[in-house]
Order: C-alpha cells, then sequence, then structure tokens
C-alpha cells in the first residue's frame, strides 16, 4: 500500500488563528516553528495539504513540517493529504507533536503507536489513517485545575510559572523530532523518555456538543 519514499513527515497539531498563538494547545504548532527556524530558516512556506508546509533536506532525509490550517478535530484531514500525496508509511515516515495534559510541563513522551488518549487531533488522525500505528511525541501541560474547565485551558496561555518548564521541553521535542528523522523513533524514545512514567493524571474531557469546526 505504501510506497518507499525516502520523507519525514513531522505534524505539529494545533488551531489556525492569531486568537490561539501560544496557547497550550499550539504546543506543536510552537515545535514545528522551531523546527522551522533550525533548518529552514528564509523558506517561504506554502499552502498545501490543508496546511502550511515547508519542505526541504534535514539531514540525510527529505522533510516536510506541517502545520494544519484546520481545526485541531480535523488535523486527520491534512495528514491524510500528505501521506497519500508522498505514499508514505505512517508506523515508519510521522511524527505528530502534540500537548498532553496527562504529562506534567517540562517533560516529553514519545510513543510509536497508541490511542489517542482524549485528544481530538489524534483521535481525527487515526481516524482519516485508519491506524493508530505513527509515532508521536507529546508535550506535558499540565492537568487543567480543578475549577477550570478542560476546553478552556487548554485554549489558555501558557502562565510565567510554567513556561520556563515548557519552553525547554519545546526544545527537547525539537531536538527528538531530528533524531526521528536520523534515526528513528526508538532511537529517539530511548533518548528522550524520561526513566519513569508521569504520574497518571485525569483524562482529557471535551465539551459537550462539539462540532468538526471546533478549535478543540
Amino acid at each position: 500500500m505504501y510506497g518507499s519514499v525516502h520523507m519525514k513527515l513531522i505534524v505539529g497539531l494545533g488551531n489556525p488563528g492569531s486568537q490561539y498563538d501560544k496557547t497550550r494547545h499550539n504546543a506543536g504548532f510552537m515545535v514545528v516553528d522551531r523546527l522551522a527556524d533550525r533548518h529552514f530558516r528564509g523558506m517561504t512556506p506554502r499552502a498545501k495539504f490543508s496546511a502550511v508546509v515547508v519542505e526541504g533536506p534535514l539531514y540525510s532525509e527529505r522533510c516536510v513540517l506541517l502545520k494544519p490550517t484546520v481545526y485541531m478535530n480535523r488535523s486527520g484531514q491534512s495528514v491524510a493529504e500528505a501521506v497519500g500525496f508522498y505514499k508514505l508509511d505512517p508506523s515508519a515516515d510521522v511524527l505528530v507533536i502534540v500537548d498532553d495534559v496527562s504529562i506534567p510541563s517540562g517533560q516529553i513522551r514519545l510513543r510509536p503507536t497508541g490511542g489517542a488518549g482524549g485528544h481530538n487531533g489524534l483521535a481525527d488522525i487515526q481516524r482519516a489513517l485508519g491506524t493508530e500505528s505513527y509515532a508521536r511525541c507529546r508535550v506535558g501541560i499540565d492537568a487543567s485545575p480543578a475549577f477550570m474547565d478542560q476546553a478552556d485551558y487548554v485554549l489558555g496561555r501558557f502562565t510565567d510559572e510554567q513556561w520556563g518548564a515548557v519552553d525547554t521541553a519545546m526544545n527537547r521535542s525539537a531536538d527528538a523530532a531530528e533524531v526521528f528523522v536520523k534515526e528513528g523513533i526508538t532511537k529517539a524514545m530511548n533518548q528522550f523518555n524520561p526513566s519513569s512514567p508521569p504520574k497518571a493524571k485525569p483524562p482529557r474531557r471535551d465539551k459537550p456538543g462539539q462540532t468538526t469546526t471546533s478549535p478543540m
């Protein structure tokens, strides 16, 4: 089904629009921006695959950095378009970078496959690709406070207290993406995953009545 194109697709999840800039839910966008600044500075992003993309050499691989321009819970449309166009194997060629409320700020966790964990972006990618076998890098953003609706929390901006840890974690996520491109997900996991798993936090709960045009 899939071809053998030497191409890696790095996807950062988030919501388009200035009102969502630097919100917790846009952690994936921010990591991809850092990769673009490191490797493709000066290149003009293109509109393609219902996304903004830059493409070029990253080490010995061709690499596409992709930020969907559809809302979070329609991210699969964008990813599936790119996978189909380049005839990629999701299990080997795709890394999705995403925020996670079950991981403390400052930590990241990489996995080669797995469920969506209540994240609408990952759920839609799984639906569109027909598989959950694609690598993901989860960037911890802390659980929402008990008094706060989780949707409001993830669409809010990091506190000053959180930002120091998150800024470091985003740089580590970009580093991990580079290792993924060069040496694969197993090497990236061995190098960047914490030695012990983070404590479990309550699962993500979405607002009732969400539609396919929701930023969540």
